[in-house]
């Protein structure tokens, strides 16, 4: 066992470095929740400043705005899994029928690329697209010739939006999994369907979609971790005021009340009571995984 960590330890050693930032940046910032459970005076600091127990989450439940904040995270999180776990399945159906592989390559590289982008960038983009002398009211008004629509001042178009530019930003990412999926089906299943009489439909019925099913099932189950992570970045530089009612998520909730009110007590507590939600979650979605997809980390 000694030799076995002594042949070991430069490979040890390397995770150092990373064990660190995760310490110093993860670990130790915790101590912080503390303040879930106080009534914060800055002049006293956080261990000195009186405990309240579970008072700041009795004002979190009593006021309105919660089921608001709650009810926006989770419709914006369920359409962004339902709508990004469909259409890369079939993006990447319909690209693994291509027979060009140099035009599959450009399209695939094409697809992937809004994912590198920020939200700061796409946010700047979309605010001039949907503008009310934007492109998009000017190709309507003079297709159709209807009036100027105030996109990101609408609680219906705004959700729309917000949905449909993650789909675009992150699906080709989901794409390469599956199509990475698809790679690994055998082949000579695709000669025996051919030797069968097998059209196009039947060989993505009965071989393609078994191949990669349990891929399918995977993202599927992990997917269900993120029904209260409804996107901070993304939303948070495209609201504002006017939307509140169908785009206040959890997330901008707690940045307002901790630091652009001062309420530091009640952002850590709604803070906490999502991450342990988020963690609830997390197991419920790998054992899920494990059952259904035999995916297994430990």
């Amino acid at each position: 066992m000694r030799r076995k960590w002594s042949e070991q330890i430069h490979f040890n050693l390397m995770l150092l470095p990373g064990m660190l930032l995760i310490l110093i940046f993860t670990i130790w910032p915790m101590g912080g929740i503390v303040l879930a459970f106080k009534h914060f005076i800055p002049t006293k600091g956080i261990w000195h400043s009186p405990w309240t127990g579970w008072e700041n989450y009795s004002f979190v439940f009593d006021t309105p705005v919660a089921l608001r904040v709650f009810k926006n995270t989770v419709v914006i999180a369920m359409m962004k899994i339902a709508f990004g776990f469909l259409i890369p399945i079939v993006f990447a159906l319909m690209l693994h029928e291509l027979r060009f592989q140099w035009f599959k390559r450009v399209v695939q590289t094409i697809v992937y690329l809004p994912h590198f982008l920020s939200w700061v960038l796409l946010a700047g983009i979309l605010r001039d697209l949907f503008a009310v002398d934007g492109i998009i009211n000017q190709l309507l008004h003079s297709m159709f010739g209807t009036e100027q629509i105030m996109f990101l001042g609408d609680n219906f178009w705004f959700r729309t939006i917000v949905v449909g530019s993650d789909i675009w930003k992150e699906f080709g990412f989901g794409t390469i999994i599956y199509l990475a999926a698809l790679t690994g089906i055998n082949p000579s299943l695709y000669e025996a369907a051919d030797i069968d009489g097998a059209t196009r439909m039947q060989k993505l019925k009965y071989v393609t979609l078994p191949g990669i099913a349990t891929t399918i099932v995977l993202v599927g189950t992990l997917s269900l971790q993120n029904v209260l992570n409804a996107g901070f970045d993304q939303i948070f530089n495209l609201y504002n005021t006017l939307v509140y009612d169908s785009s206040d998520i959890i997330d901008t909730y707690v940045f307002r009340s901790g630091i652009e009110e001062g309420h530091y007590e009640i952002g850590t507590a709604i803070g906490l009571m999502k991450s342990a939600v988020s963690f609830v979650l997390i197991i419920f979605s790998y054992s899920l995984a494990s059952r259904f997809a035999n995916y297994r980390i430990f």
